[in-house]
């Protein structure tokens, strides 16, 4: 596998907006973010699920640089048919399928799409999960509804029971040589430090971003998953003792996994400079010289925040 597809390219951060709120849809794309959830589905009142797809022409930008998704009603539903026509005839980049359960669902779907139309398919309930490896097959991305999969499995919405159906998303994309999931929203808007640390985690288990609800969320998202200077310090100093490193046998078998790190660590870091989440001086400014057959630490926190995750 190239290293393009093994590095995390620049996080996602995917902003939801209901809807029912078209007076708030040229705000959110321009909050920021690299894409925008329109939802039709929870945030819709049921007897306005109909009245939504009308939504005014002058409610989008004309130019956009963000990609634009919509959440549709999921497979099974009365407006879910409706909802994906929309969706075609709108030629919007793609759609987000709650409650996914089966590659043939996923499968359906992009056969009723247009050509070149994504499909996000969102892990929300058990039957989801147990079939999450065949889903991250035809599906273009996975998402994590952490929320809604808890209240299905009837766990808490904690970090410590909601670890091993994260770890599996992050799996299951991986085998199937798709991007990194991205994990689910933080219910708190306002707790900036709750927000980060919740991001931090979710990019610790390998995830490729995190939906959001409220621009407001997207700074500290984005500090979270952010490549920390010195990490990217440890990154430069491994690449430099491989290339003058005895070739024995603690060579050889740290060697290659320490080289993949490394230049993992480069590419999203360099992603996200691109991004101007990373200051350049952060990258090109060495802090320390950790030795290069030491990992950098975990960060790794006893307590969870306000937001439960």
């Amino acid at each position: 596998m190239d290293m393009k597809s093994l590095s995390d390219q620049t996080p996602s951060f995917p902003l939801f907006v209901s809807a029912a709120r078209p007076d708030v849809f040229a705000a959110a794309c321009s909050a920021g973010s690299d894409m925008v959830v329109i939802d039709f589905e929870d945030s819709v009142a049921p007897d306005s699920k109909a009245a939504v797809r009308r939504i005014p022409q002058s409610a989008l930008p004309q130019e956009r640089s963000v990609k634009l998704y919509l959440r549709v009603n999921g497979t099974g539903t009365v407006w879910h048919r409706d909802d994906v026509a929309f969706a075609r005839m709108a030629g919007v980049d793609g759609v987000v399928l709650p409650k996914s359960e089966s590659a043939e669902e996923i499968t359906a779907l992009r056969q009723a799409l247009a050509p070149g139309q994504k499909v996000i398919a969102q892990i929300e309930t058990v039957r989801g999960l147990s079939r999450v490896e065949e889903i991250a097959q035809v599906a273009d991305r996975l998402a994590l509804g952490s929320i809604d999969l808890s209240e299905d499995l009837g766990c808490a919405h904690t970090r410590i029971a909601l670890l091993p159906l994260r770890s599996r998303l992050v799996q299951a994309a991986r085998l199937a040589g798709a991007p990194a999931p991205l994990d689910g929203v933080t219910i708190s808007v306002t707790d900036a430090d709750a927000i980060t640390d919740d991001a931090m985690h979710a990019s610790e288990l390998g995830f490729g971003g995190k939906c959001l609800i409220h621009p407001r969320q997207l700074p500290p998202a984005r500090a979270g998953f952010r490549t920390q200077p010195q990490d990217l310090d440890w990154a430069r100093h491994a690449l430099e003792a491989e290339d003058s490193a005895l070739p024995d046998a603690e060579g050889e078998v740290l060697g290659s996994p320490v080289v993949v790190r490394a230049r993992r660590l480069l590419l999203r870091g360099q992603a996200q400079t691109r991004q101007g989440t990373v200051e350049g001086s952060a990258i090109a400014v060495p802090v320390s010289a950790p030795s290069a057959r030491q990992q950098p630490a975990g960060r790794d926190r006893p307590g969870q925040g306000p937001s439960g995750k």
